[in-house]
C-alpha cells in the first residue's frame, strides 16, 4: 500500500541529497535501518490499509526510539526510503532552516537491484534462509527456495524477503521453468515454497 500523507510529508528533496544510500548514520544502527527497510516493503505488499498502517506504526516506534522518523520520497528515479532526525520536522513537514548536517539522514533505494558491492553478504544470508527451509520442510521445497534464492541475488543482489509482487511474478512465469529445471513436484508446490521462504525469512 502507499505510503500516507503523514508519512511522506511534501519537502524539499535537498533536505537529504547528500546522504549516502548505502551507510548509515552513526546515530541509527545498521540493524535498524534494515528492520525499518524490511517494514517499509512489507506496507508497501500489504493487502490492506490496517495491515499497511499497523507496518508503518511499527516502523514508526522503532525509530522514535533513536528520535528519527521515515518518509517515501518518489522521483525519476524512483521510491527511495529517508529516514532522519524527527527534530527537522514540524507537523509532519521538513523544515529546512532545522538542517545542518545531511549526513545524519540515511536513503534506502526502494526500487531495481541492490547494492552490488554486499552481494556476497546478501547471498549469504538469502543460503542461510534456503537452508531452513531445507531442513524443516523437505528437499522439494529446499530446491524451490534455492531457485528463488539464486533469482534474487544474482538478478537483484537483495534479501529473498524483500521480492516485490513484480519479482515473485517474474520468478515465478520466466525464471522458474527456464532456470531451475524443475521436476514436476517442484513446479507443483512452488508458491508453496515460496510463502514458505517469507515465513522462515521473518522468523
Amino acid at each position: 500500500m502507499p505510503e500516507d500523507e503523514s508519512d511522506a510529508p511534501d519537502a524539499s528533496e535537498t533536505a537529504t541529497s547528500d546522504a549516502s544510500e548505502t551507510e548509515t548514520s552513526n546515530e541509527l544502527p545498521e540493524e535498524t535501518v534494515e528492520q525499518a527497510e524490511r517494514l517499509t516493503r512489507l506496507a508497501r505488499e500489504a493487502v490492506d490499509d490496517a495491515e499497511a498502517a499497523a507496518y508503518r506504526e511499527e516502523r514508526a516506534d522503532l525509530l522514535a526510539d533513536h528520535g528519527f522518523t521515515a518518509r517515501v520520497r518518489e522521483d525519476d528515479a524512483g521510491e527511495t526510503l529517508v529516514l532522519h532526525p524527527d527534530e527537522w520536522t514540524e507537523d509532519g513537514v521538513i523544515r529546512t532552516d532545522r538542517i545542518e548536517d545531511t549526513s545524519r539522514a540515511v536513503e534506502v533505494s526502494l526500487s531495481g537491484p541492490g547494492d552490488p558491492d554486499e552481494w556476497d553478504a546478501v547471498d549469504e544470508r538469502n543460503r542461510e534462509v534456503v537452508a531452513r527451509v531445507r531442513e524443516t520442510h523437505g528437499e522439494v521445497h529446499g530446491d524451490n527456495a534455492e531457485a528463488f534464492a539464486d533469482f534474487m541475488s544474482n538478478h537483484y543482489a537483495r534479501p529473498v524477503e524483500s521480492a516485490t509482487d513484480d519479482e515473485i511474478a517474474e520468478f515465478l512465469s520466466e525464471y522458474f521453468p527456464r532456470n531451475a529445471w524443475p521436476s514436476e513436484k517442484q513446479r507443483a508446490t512452488v508458491e508453496d515454497s515460496l510463502e514458505l521462504v517469507f515465513e522462515v525469512a521473518d522468523e
